[in-house]
């Protein structure tokens, strides 16, 4: 498990992210981000981002007042269900 700290690159972190799963953390390994969050929407689109490079999210935890902490694994996720209701 490897810890990486994005909070100097801001709300530019993104790219870094991926780059780091991608050459710095083993198949099946695990790599924790620590980022800011700012306005929330940086939680939701790094989970998307994981989720579309083929990574696990495996946590996602509020460290402190300006600062969001994921844990993902290099391992495909699991696919979405894409639920269908029948009307009746």
């Amino acid at each position: 498990m490897k810890r990486f700290d994005l909070r100097p690159l801001k709300q530019n972190f993104y790219d870094r992210m991926l780059e780091l799963m991608k050459h710095n953390i083993k198949d099946g390994e695990n790599a924790i981000f620590l980022f800011e969050i700012g306005d929330f929407s940086a939680v939701q689109k790094s989970a998307d981002l994981i989720y579309e490079n083929g990574y696990t999210l495996m946590n996602s935890i509020k460290f402190n007042e300006v600062d969001w902490t994921i844990v993902v694994k290099k391992v495909e996720p699991e696919k979405k269900e894409i639920e269908t209701k029948e009307e009746e």
